[in-house]
């Protein structure tokens, strides 16, 4: 499975954007697909993840109310829609799926940078 971000960009306080990951190869190995991201200075953290059935939605407290994912299954593509940004969400987005539940996540791609101006 090969996995490419796109989406990011520079944007002011209180902007949106919306973050595109899409899947190629063989997309039915996969569980779920999740978005991380590595601020300047700071560890690579959990931001939002969906199960490949689009069951299940999960965030991290930062950005619940904020980001909204989603997945388009005919063009399995994730999409992370990010509201009411913040200076603090400036950061290298990453894509990455799960084979099984409890799984590493792989696949990490290049990223897309966010930066978000006050």
């Amino acid at each position: 499975v090969q996995l490419q971000a796109s989406g990011g960009g520079e944007v002011q306080a209180g902007d949106s954007l919306r973050l595109s990951c899409a899947a190629s190869g063989r997309t039915s190995s996969i569980y779920a697909l999740a978005w991380f991201r590595r601020a300047p200075g700071k560890e690579r953290e959990f931001v939002s993840g969906i199960l490949w059935s689009g069951a299940n939605t999960y965030y991290a407290d930062s950005v619940k109310g904020r980001f909204t994912i989603s997945r388009d299954s005919t063009k399995n593509t994730v999409y992370l829609q990010m509201n009411n940004l913040k200076p603090a969400d400036t950061a290298l987005y990453y894509c990455a799926f799960q084979e099984k539940a409890n799984s590493n996540f792989g696949s990490w791609g290049p990223g897309t940078l966010v930066t978000v101006s006050s």
